[in-house]
């Protein structure tokens, strides 16, 4: 078995073959379209034996995987991130890169991607060029209000491109060359709504009898187009271990960054300063006493903190941890010194 490493960039991929002893058997390159690869596969098919290959993810990946698919190889396209955090380098080519690969291939440590049959492919892009239809749409409708707001003309309809408000835009009197392109872009919008209208008729006769879209219908806010986008970008629901990751994938799942103390979601709501004049609890959350306060959320406040540093100067701390220890020895004094205004002299004036 041989092992090869695929690195491709615009105008070539560099191709880099291990034997199963991680013995270097060949070092090519060959160009990204059809004929490049059958010449590669040829070549490499003098040894005589069987070829495992691994490819980075990126754009015209999947038409390389295709290709050498058909000729008899094995091929798995690996996550770019994945591959990085594996096998971090000091210095990166696209040589080397080929050769990581394939070293991956060879020791079965490649994080591989879940490819989509061209069915599922076929699905998204339907979905994705009317989205992408949508939003040009929606820029040239933006354009169209800006202009108005720009002479200062109001809009009193609620749908400036239905007809009450081509009539409106019709008597506006607006100068060269802005009138002009006002209506090139009514134009682009009429036609843009046309070319929407025809591929939402294509995603109707394509995804008719697609399994997933009727439960989709189910949750509120998701249509019939929603939810044959949606299940498009799914694909194999099967795929998914479980529903966490099925969450993770779309997205759904809140991204927390933890270590130690630091939390990139930002400072709790508990953690504000005391005012003594929200009331007559000082329990720092919303006038409820401490002792009613949940035990973590007590822990959370009791608990000592490092004073914060900044970048570059250690031994110092950081501004906001200054003002943050001031704000909590002296709410009232901090709020006022923040707000004070200014004499010709530049100095704070005070406010007592």
């Amino acid at each position: 078995m041989l092992y090869a490493g695929l690195d491709l960039s615009r105008q070539r991929l560099d191709v880099h073959v291990l034997d199963e002893e991680g013995r270097t058997v060949e070092v090519t390159a060959a160009t990204p379209e059809v004929f490049g690869l059958r010449e590669l596969v040829a070549r490499i098919s003098r040894h005589g034996q069987e070829v495992s290959a691994v490819i980075e993810s990126m754009n015209g990946a999947r038409f390389v995987h295709d290709q050498l698919e058909l000729a008899g190889w094995d091929v798995e396209i690996a996550d770019a991130v994945k591959v990085k955090g594996l096998a971090p380098l000091a210095a990166k080519t696209d040589k080397i890169d080929a050769w990581v690969l394939a070293e991956l291939g060879r020791r079965d440590l490649v994080p591989a991607i879940w490819l989509p049959d061209p069915a599922v492919r076929a699905e998204r892009e339907r979905a994705r060029f009317r989205l992408h239809l949508v939003r040009h749409r929606t820029a040239l409708k933006n354009r169209t209000h800006a202009t108005l707001i720009a002479f200062g003309h109001p809009v009193p309809v609620s749908d400036l491109f239905g007809t009450r408000g081509r009539v409106l835009l019709a008597s506006l009197a607006i100068p060269e060359p802005w009138a002009t392109t006002l209506a090139t872009s009514l134009r682009m919008v009429d036609e843009l709504d046309a070319e929407i209208d025809r591929c939402t008729a294509d995603l109707q006769a394509a995804g008719a009898d697609h399994p997933y879209v009727p439960l989709l219908m189910t949750a509120p806010g998701i249509a019939w187009v929603l939810g044959y986008t949606i299940a498009a970008e799914l694909g194999d629901i099967a795929r998914f271990s479980s529903p966490k990751k099925l969450a993770g994938h779309t997205g759904l799942c809140p991204l927390v960054r933890q270590s130690g103390r630091r939390d990139d979601r930002g400072p709790l709501a508990v953690e504000r300063p005391e005012v003594p004049a929200l009331g007559p609890h000082r329990g720092g959350h919303s006038g409820c006493p401490a002792s009613r306060l949940p035990r973590a959320v007590r822990a959370h406040q009791e608990a000592p903190r490092p004073p914060a540093r900044s970048e570059g100067r250690p031994g110092r701390a950081c501004p906001r941890a200054r003002y943050r220890h001031l704000a909590h020895a002296h709410p009232q004094r901090a709020i006022r010194s923040r707000q004070a205004p200014r004499n010709g002299s530049g100095r704070l004036t005070t406010l007592d």
